[in-house]
């Protein structure tokens, strides 16, 4: 694992760490909603996060990673969007607005990533 670690770059870093941070948001709101199905839904997208960083740290076909968690991170935010129906930037919680920052920086840098040929 040492040698899989050791490949990773700042830009890995800093995406890992925006996927943490949407992780654990997920997660509180998991558990705080359960045993509703959005608590549910709330883990699943907690497991994809980490499931993705896990996969990332581990080096296991990081392209193909960083591909898929793009559109899994983008449909977290619309998926957001049409459940709350925000209006304007005053209807979001801190949570929620730390959590979109992190979604929409994360997105940023798996393109970056994916367009590197290292």
């Amino acid at each position: 694992m040492a040698r899989s670690v050791g490949s990773l770059s700042l830009t890995h870093w800093l995406a890992i760490a925006l996927a943490a941070v949407s992780a654990f948001v997920h997660l509180v709101l998991g558990v705080s909603f359960l045993p509703h199905w959005m608590g549910v839904a709330f883990l699943g997208a907690t497991a994809g996060f980490l499931l993705g960083i896990a996969l990332v740290i581990r080096n296991y076909r990081r392209r193909l990673v960083y591909l898929l968690g793009i559109p899994f991170t983008a449909g977290q935010i619309v998926l957001w969007y049409v459940v709350n129906e925000p209006t304007a930037l005053a209807d979001l919680s801190a949570a929620e607005a730390v959590d979109k920052v992190a979604q929409i920086l994360l997105i940023a840098l798996l393109l970056v990533l994916l367009a590197r040929r290292d």
